[in-house]
C-alpha cells in the first residue's frame, strides 16, 4: 500500500473537483508544505547568523556568481524573483551591516554593482553551511534515491511553469 501523508486527508474534501483540480491541489499544498519545512529548519541557523531568509539569498547568490563577488541589482532581482524594491531594502541593510558595498559601473553610468565585502564574503561562507546542514536535516532518513526521484519529477513542472506570475 503507498504510504499516505497529510494532504491525502484534505483530498477527501476535494471530492466534487474534477481529477485535474485535485492533482494541482495536492501538488501546490505538498510543495508549500516541504518548502516550509526547509525554511523553518534554515531560519533558525539563519537568525543565529542574524540573518533574514532574503539576505542570505542575495549573500549566497553573490557567493554563486564566484570572484569578484558581484551582480548587478537588476540581475539579483530577476535571480532570486525579488522585485528591484525588495531587492533594494535587502541590499540597504546588508550595506549596513557591512556585507556589501555599491560601487559604480565604469561601463555604463547608469547602472551599479553590488559587491560582497570580505567580512559579507566570510558571513556567506557560513550561511551557506547553515543551509547545507539545515537541508541535509531535513532529508535525513529519507532515501537519496527518494528525494533525487521527487526532485526529478517536478523540474518539468516547474519548467512548464516558467516564470509566470499571477496577481
Amino acid at each position: 500500500m503507498e504510504e499516505r501523508d497529510e494532504v491525502d486527508a484534505l483530498v477527501t474534501g476535494w471530492s466534487g473537483l474534477p481529477a485535474p483540480t485535485i492533482a494541482a491541489l495536492e501538488l501546490s499544498k505538498r510543495i508549500s508544505r516541504i518548502g516550509a519545512v526547509f525554511h523553518d529548519a534554515l531560519r533558525a541557523g539563519l537568525a543565529d547568523l542574524g540573518l533574514t531568509y532574503a539576505e542570505f539569498d542575495v549573500l549566497a547568490a553573490l557567493h554563486r556568481s564566484g570572484p569578484p563577488y558581484r551582480m548587478k541589482p537588476s540581475e539579483l532581482s530577476k535571480s532570486l524573483f525579488l522585485t528591484s524594491g525588495g531587492t533594494s531594502n535587502v541590499l540597504q541593510r546588508l550595506a549596513a551591516a557591512g556585507y556589501v558595498e555599491r560601487e559604480d559601473n565604469p561601463e555604463d553610468a547608469r547602472s551599479r554593482w553590488v559587491q560582497l565585502t570580505d567580512e559579507g564574503r566570510r558571513v556567506a561562507v557560513k550561511a551557506l553551511d547553515v543551509s547545507v546542514r539545515a537541508h541535509d536535516a531535513v532529508v535525513a532518513g529519507i532515501p537519496e534515491e527518494t528525494v533525487r526521484q521527487a526532485a526529478d519529477a517536478l523540474r518539468p513542472v516547474l519548467a512548464a511553469l516558467g516564470r509566470r506570475r499571477f496577481r
